[in-house]
Parts: C-alpha cells; sequence; structure tokens
C-alpha cells in the first residue's frame, strides 16, 4: 500500500521493511530498509565476517569453518528478520560461492538456513548492480566504478544513469592475499597483469574513479584521519589521483599497524588493506583517473534501485531523504515546503544566478531548517550541524554537505558569526555566501512564521531595483517589530539592498 507523503518525498511500501542478505567473499551482512524508496533508510545493519573467500584461490574449495559461520549468521539472520516484519527477504551471493567447487552445496546449505532463495551473480551482473548502487548514491555519476570485494573486483563504466558492460577480475583482497602468498609485493605483478586486458585504461582516463567496498572505505577513513578532516562520512570523499596513488603506495609498503590513525580501521579489515592499496594504486597508474571517489552506495543498492519504476528512480535522492527528516522531525512539515517556495521567489527577484545543483540544495536546506527544535536553545546549531554532518544522505557530495551544515548553523547563529572555519574551506567561497544568504532570509522567515505552516506564502520577501521589501497582509501587521527589522536588515546587508516592511490592503 503506498503511503501518501510531501511532494518531493515519495514512498513505496514504507510500512514493509525490505531486507537484502549479502554473501560475500569476506563478511555475510544483513541490511533491513525501513522500506522501498529513493532514499532508502537501513533500520538495521549487522554483518558476520567469515572469511568464505579464503583460501578459494589455491584450495578450489569455501573453508569448511567459514561455511559454519556463514550457516550460522543465516540462520540468525532469518529470525532477526522475522521480529522486524521483514516481507521481502532477498539473498545475494557473489565470487566466493560461484568460484569455490563446492559453492553450489553451500548455497543449498544457505537456502535451507536463511529460508529463502539465494541468487547466485555472476560477475557481469555483480558488476552491474555496482554501477546502479553508484548512479542511485551519487549524482550524474561519469567515470568508472571498481567494486573490491574479498574475492573479486568488478569494473563497469557508468555515465549519468546509464551503466555499461562489467567485468569482474579475481582481485579481491582474499584472493590476492592467498595467490600472492600474503605478500603485498608480489601481488602488485598479479594485479597489473589483470589489469592489463581489463580495457580500463581507456575508459576511465580523465575521468572519477568510483571505488565501492569495504577496503576501499577503510583506506578512506584512514586518509580522512591521517588528514583530520572535518567530517566522517566516506561516501562522496574525494581524493585526487595523485594524491591517491601516493597514499596508496604508502600503505602498501609500511607496517600497517604502524599508521597513524589505524584505529580508524577495524582490526578485521587491516590485513587486506595493503592489497586494496595495490589494486588502487595500480588502477591510478594504468588508467590515470583524475580522482577518486567513495562510494558507500554499491551491489544491495543497485539492487534495490533496480526495484523502483522509472519515476521513483528520477527523483532527486537528497530531496527525498530532507523530506523525510522534515515530515518526521519539524515542528510543522508543511513550513519546510512553504519555506522552499517563499525562497524560490526571492531568489528570482535577486537575480542570484543560482544553478540548478545551487538550487536543489538550497531546497534541502530549506527542508531541513527545522529538524533538530527538540534541542536545547543553545545548543540547537550544534544539533543543526550533527544532523547534517552524519546523515546517510545520497546524492550530495561534501561540499554540498558543508553547504547544508553551514546554513544550519548560521541559521541559529547569525549570518555575522564565525562558523565551524573547517566546513567553510571546504565549499567555495560562491556557496558560503549562498548559504549565508539563505540563512538570513530563514532566521526573518521564522520571526514571521514561528515555524508554522500556512503563514509564508501571504508574506512575500521580493527584490525591487534597490530595495528588498517584505510585505506583510494587514492581518499580520503587529509582526512589525524591532526583532524582526533586525533580521531584515541583516539580510539586506548582505545583498546590497535597503530593507523595506510594507503592509497589504
Amino acid at each position: 500500500m503506498l503511503q501518501k507523503s510531501f511532494r518531493s518525498d515519495s514512498l513505496i511500501g514504507a510500512t514493509a521493511p525490505v531486507a537484502i542478505v549479502d554473501v560475500g567473499s569476506n563478511s555475510v551482512r544483513l541490511v533491513v530498509y525501513e522500506g522501498l524508496n529513493r532514499a532508502p533508510r537501513p533500520i538495521f545493519n549487522e554483518k558476520s565476517l567469515c572469511a568464505l573467500g579464503k583460501g578459494v584461490a589455491t584450495t578450489g574449495k569455501l573453508p569448511k569453518g567459514g561455511v559454519e559461520k556463514a550457516l550460522a549468521a543465516l540462520r540468525r539472520f532469518r529470525v532477526l528478520s522475522e521480529i522486524m516484519g521483514v516481507k521481502e527477504l532477498h539473498v545475494l551471493a557473489t565470487a566466493a560461492a560461484r568460484d569455490a567447487s563446492n559453492g553450489a552445496e553451500f548455497l543449498a546449505a544457505a537456502e535451507a538456513a536463511i529460508g529463502a532463495p539465494v541468487t547466485l551473480l555472476s560477475g557481469g551482473r555483480e558488476a552491474e548492480l555496482s554501477a546502479h548502487g553508484v548512479i542511485s548514491g551519487i549524482m550524474k555519476p561519469d567515470g568508472v566504478v571498481g567494486d573490491l570485494g574479498g574475492g573479486s573486483l568488478e569494473l563497469i563504466d557508468v555515465k549519468g544513469a546509464h551503466a555499461g558492460r562489467g567485468t569482474s577480475l579475481p582481485l579481491g583482497g582474499l584472493t590476492l592475499m592467498d595467490a600472492s602468498g600474503r605478500s603485498p609485493r608480489a601481488a602488485v605483478k598479479i594485479v597489473r597483469e589483470a589489469l592489463a586486458s581489463s580495457g580500463v585504461a581507456k575508459r576511465l582516463t580523465g575521468r572519477t574513479f568510483y571505488a565501492v567496498g569495504g577496503t576501499f572505505r577503510a583506506l578512506a577513513r584512514l586518509h580522512m584521519s591521517q588528514r583530520n578532516y572535518p567530517l566522517r562520512v566516506t561516501h562522496g570523499y574525494v581524493i585526487p589521483a595523485r594524491d591517491a596513488a601516493d597514499f596508496a603506495g604508502l600503505i602498501e609498503r609500511a607496517n600497517t599497524e604502524t599508521l597513524i590513525s589505524i584505529d580508524a580501521v577495524s582490526a578485521s579489515r587491516r590485513p587486506l588493506i595493503a592489497y586494496g592499496a595495490v589494486v588502487l594504486d595500480e588502477i591510478i597508474r594504468r588508467a590515470r583517473p583524475l580522482e577518486v571517489m567513495i562510494s558507500v552506495t554499491g551491489v544491495r543498492e543497485g539492487f534495490l534501485y533496480e526495484m523502483l519504476d522509472a519515476a521513483h528512480r528520477r527523483e532527486d535522492p537528497l530531496l527525498v531523504a530532507a523530506a523525510q527528516f522534515n515530515r518526521l522531525l519539524a515542528r510543522a512539515p508543511g513550513h519546510g515546503e512553504e519555506l522552499r517556495d517563499w525562497t524560490d521567489i526571492f531568489m528570482k527577484s535577486l537575480h542570484a544566478d543560482e544553478t540548478p545543483e545551487e538550487r536543489r540544495l538550497r531546497h534541502a536546506a530549506c527542508l531541513l531548517a527545522d529538524v533538530n527544535w527538540r534541542a536545547h536553545p543553545d545548543h540547537r546549531h550544534e544539533e543543526s550541524v550533527n544532523i547534517v554532518e552524519n546523515a546517510a544522505f545520497l546524492g550530495v557530495d561534501h561540499p554540498g554537505r558543508c553547504y547544508l551544515a553551514l546554513a544550519a548553523s548560521y541559521r541559529y547563529l547569525g549570518a555575522d558569526a564565525d562558523v565551524n572555519p573547517q566546513l567553510r574551506a571546504l565549499v567555495s567561497p560562491r556557496l558560503l555566501e549562498k548559504a549565508r544568504v539563505l540563512a538570513a532570509a530563514t532566521r526573518a522567515a521564522l520571526v514571521i512564521s514561528g515555524a508554522m505552516s500556512g503563514v509564508l506564502p501571504s508574506t512575500p520577501l521580493a527584490c525591487v531595483k534597490t530595495k528588498v521589501i517584505l510585505t506583510l497582509p494587514r492581518s499580520l501587521a503587529d509582526l512589525v517589530s524591532e526583532r524582526l527589522q533586525n533580521r531584515l536588515n541583516q539580510l539586506a546587508r548582505l545583498i546590497g539592498r535597503e530593507p523595506v516592511i510594507t503592509i497589504a490592503g
């Protein structure tokens, strides 16, 4: 049953959780999503490190211990799914199960343990799902997706909403560890020879390499920690190609445990870090991409994306998520949409030469303007920044995320406040100024409306020549006050206009 929602948020089966179990070469993971929509929110995420792919490259078989751990995890995941009322449970198996001689035997046991069919993905199909995952989570991607798992590396071209034909190479972390005799130096030759026949260089040069998979995310967390980077979310994190190659080379040569901030990487992931670094280094050296971008969306999210109809796929995931936050957390959710429309009129009159990307960020900021009202007044700006910095938003890069955080902070502290210099350093001067202007307008809107809906449509704000004019209906004339005038004065100073309040009728 479809659940009615706001214009910018279409939910599909929101009351029925959807779960995906990913039976990978390194881990078996259960992710339960609140429902099927363009911005799926995980409500439960648990993995069991089973190392199913350990030794497959040398013995050809799934290890007995790994199989036992995986089946135990699947039985537990079956019970958890029942407890959470999951109506759709999808189980996907990847490289280890398809490469091992005892893979079919394991899959039969896995189906009995989880109580659902298991879909064994071919390498090409896994690449395709990874590409759709990146398409679902990154706005207008243009480059090559590389999904590095424990058993294999999938490579596939993406451009906009279109994916090319993928390929799968036996270059996963566990596979490389076994094939190289646990020698990252020996792994270099294996990776180099495999990439030579993949054609990746022809497709990736001068474009973006979208890095998917736990090992690539671990490398990103380590890179962020060593830089003292102000954000913690890895999705959308960008590393220039040369910097990424230099960093990967360092990881290849160093004793992992001696690295600064190694605690940013889980102990179970550390043995695979060097092999992921080898793969990344060789891809950059051979293909010469412009940059590396981390994507946390991959096979699972690609599978969900494929379940959507064409209309829902075209939705903006950032705006869908912002509308969800607005509906769940704001005092009056209609106020966020009215603020969006109110600032549309203002920005059009300002002739601010707003780009489509800047417009969608402003719309998201308006929908998020009142999601933290339950926090203590002295800490609302901190809570706003925390929500935006750490929310599992898709379709937004790190400068865009910083814009949202800054707009929220300025909205409480004032546009002249000395807001977080680390966040300011990640946005352009133009985007920073737009955050300040939006915050100043939002501060005026709050005084007018009290964050309630039904007010802003009758109180337009517009620039006319050298003036910025706020028009109030006669029924709201008593809202004129020193506080409102001060808020309008601050906005007027930012945009170089004379502030005017008029009473209509």
